[in-house]
Order: C-alpha cells, then sequence, then structure tokens
C-alpha cells in the first residue's frame, strides 16, 4: 500500500480508502446499494486497516446517518488510535424535513458537522466534504463557515465533491483573497469507462495542486468482471436495482473486453485491472472501494500489487479515450508548437538542459 499527501497538504493517505456506502442500509436506495450492519461493517474495517488503508469515507446522508454511526462505533470497537486513520465525511444533502436542513449555509453546515461528531463519536474530522453545489448560497458563505470548523478544530482540511472546474477554480481564489482555508481534495467519478473529467478537472486539479479522490472506479460495479457484452445484470443485482453512475455501455464492454485477457496475463481479476489503471494515473491520490464481503474487499486490496506495462496501458487507452471536444481539440492544435519547443529545450544539448 502505497501513501499520497493530500492536495498541498503534510496530510498521507492510502492510495485506497474504505468507502461506506454499504453499510447501514435498511430500506429504499441505500437497502439496494448495502445493508451491512454492526458486525459485518466491522470486520471489514478492520480487515481494511490490516491491509494498509489508513483512510475511510463516509457521508452523513447515507443511510440516513447510519453509515456514520455505524463506522465510528466500528473504530472505537477496533480500539484504532485515533491518530492512526484518516476520517472523511460530507454535507450538503438533507438531513431533516424543514427548508434549511440541506445545501451549503453556514446554518447547515455547523449543525451538520456538530450532528457527524456526535454520530462517530469524534472530537474532530480529518477531511470535511461539501457533497454537492448549493445554488442558492454564496461560495463565500460557505468557505467562512469551513474556515471557522477549520479553526475551532473540529475539521482539519476541508474538500469538495461533484463540482465543476469552474465552481472549484473560483472557490480557491475566493479562499486566497480571503485568507480562508481551501479545498485540498476533490472527490469526483473517474473510471477507466467514464473519463469525462479528464477535460476539464484534471487540468484544474493538476495546476492547482488539489487531490483527487475517487468515487465508483467500478462505474457501478459494471467493470467488476461479471458483465460484459453478453453478460447483462441479472434482477436482483446492485446494478439492476440502482443503474448508477449512467455509463456508456458500449464503452465500458470495450474496455471490459481489453481488460480481460490483461487479467488473464496478470492471473488477477477484471476488477483489479479497472483499480489499477486508476492507480497509475499520476493525478489520483487516493481510490474509494466499498464492499459487502470480505473478498470482495480483499481483490480490491489486491489491486494495489498490479503492475501493468505500458503497452497493457495503451490498449486500455485506446479502448477509453474520450472524443475530442471543444476548445480542448482547439487548444491541442494551438499547442503544438510550443510542446515542442518546450521539449527541445529540456533535451540533451537544448537550451533548457
Amino acid at each position: 500500500m502505497r501513501y499520497h499527501s493530500l492536495g498541498r497538504t503534510g496530510l498521507f493517505v492510502s492510495e485506497l480508502c474504505l468507502g461506506t456506502m454499504t453499510f447501514g442500509g435498511t430500506e429504499g436506495m441505500w437497502a439496494k446499494i448495502g445493508e451491512l450492519q454492526q458486525s459485518d461493517a466491522e470486520r471489514l474495517v478492520g480487515q481494511a486497516l490490516d491491509g494498509g488503508i489508513n483512510f475511510i469515507d463516509t457521508a452523513d446522508v447515507y443511510a440516513g446517518g447510519a453509515s456514520e454511526q455505524i463506522a465510528g462505533q466500528a473504530l472505537r470497537n477496533l480500539k484504532i488510535p485515533r491518530d492512526q486513520v484518516v476520517v472523511a465525511t460530507k454535507v450538503f444533502g438533507e438531513t431533516g424535513g424543514g427548508p434549511n436542513a440541506r445545501g451549503l449555509t453556514r446554518s447547515h453546515i455547523l449543525d451538520g458537522v456538530k450532528a457527524s461528531l456526535k454520530r462517530m463519536q469524534l472530537d474532530h474530522i480529518d477531511l470535511y466534504q461539501v457533497h454537492g453545489f448549493d445554488l442558492a448560497t454564496p461560495i463565500e458563505e460557505t468557505l467562512h463557515a469551513l474556515d471557522q470548523l477549520v479553526r475551532h478544530g473540529h475539521v482539519r482540511y476541508i474538500g469538495v465533491s461533484n463540482w465543476a472546474a469552474w465552481q472549484i477554480a473560483k472557490a480557491l481564489g475566493i479562499s486566497e483573497r480571503l485568507g480562508l482555508a481551501r479545498f485540498e481534495s476533490l472527490q469526483a467519478y473517474y473510471t477507466v469507462a467514464g473519463r469525462d473529467l479528464e477535460r476539464e478537472l484534471i487540468p484544474m486539479l493538476r495546476s492547482e495542486g488539489v487531490g483527487l479522490m475517487v468515487w465508483s472506479p467500478l462505474a457501478g460495479g459494471l467493470l467488476s468482471g461479471k458483465y460484459g457484452r453478453e453478460q447483462q445484470a441479472e434482477a436482483g443485482s446492485r446494478r439492476m436495482a440502482f443503474d448508477f453512475p449512467p455509463v456508456d455501455k458500449n464503452r465500458a464492454w470495450d474496455c471490459v473486453d481489453v481488460m480481460r485477457p490483461i487479467a488473464q496475463a496478470h492471473g488477477v481479476s477484471v476488477a483489479q485491472v479497472a483499480l489499477g489503471w486508476l492507480l497509475h494515473q499520476p493525478q489520483v491520490t487516493s481510490v474509494i472501494v466499498g464492499a459487502r464481503r470480505p473478498e470482495q474487499l480483499a481483490d480490491n486490496i489486491g489491486a494495489t500489487r498490479v503492475k501493468l506495462g505500458a503497452g497493457e496501458l495503451a490498449q486500455l487507452d485506446t479502448a477509453s479515450r474520450l472524443q475530442p471536444e471543444y476548445p480542448g481539440w482547439m487548444l491541442e492544435r494551438q499547442g503544438e508548437f510550443r510542446r515542442q519547443q518546450i521539449a527541445d529545450a529540456l533535451s540533451p544539448g537544448g537550451i533548457g538542459a
């Protein structure tokens, strides 16, 4: 297990993060995602920690708060020293019936952090993430509230999830101008079968030194190896019950067709190849893996040992490459002479050597 610094901080997190969306579901959407209760969830937490994972991610809306409660109790029951684990949770979603029990207002954020700390039985949250973009609340209000939490010690670092590149860039500019705590990480959907964030988000993250946490790395189970062009989701499966996130199925099957022989050559699962591809992407800080069973988690942890060759990565890139869009294709065309100039300058004997 490798460890990477989170954004521009000195906090190191494991390259895999244990996601807890499968914890606590009893009805509705959450039951379809996962129904793990305390003892089974605790077993997975212990297995993850034993496997070198020091990073756990949850959210206040997962199973109506039960996910936070179960994760926190697991850490307590397992007697894990607080400084040995990095705990991340989120705020934004609806947590009550009133009109203010949602969003990124100062009110909801301050209420939300107190509730999350109580459920998890913690005195601080290592990474507090805004779970979505609030159209009704000024970004300045959100950032001031988050900065207050950092200054008071309730939260160590702040992050963002599911925002557009321009929204994050604007927030970073506001934080710098006002001297507020800044977003150190983005939690976003990324997979070999869904590379949309490479258009705008990854260049922005690279430019601004923001870390990347990946959710749904197996495209909602489509890249688990159980499915393919001739193997559709079965009745009762997680993908059939909850068809999310949206995926271009033909592209996914193209990727699976390439990954199967690669997996066979390495003696690993298709899922491990899909996770391994992400772990080879330089902008990725940590990949969030969720599981219902110990053998699933063991398979995911095994992906850290998969080393893909240049040829294999090129095959996967060809199968999953995004179609050019404007202004990307124009930037590529107009930037060619500068890229060549930089390459010449850095080559042996060049003016930059």
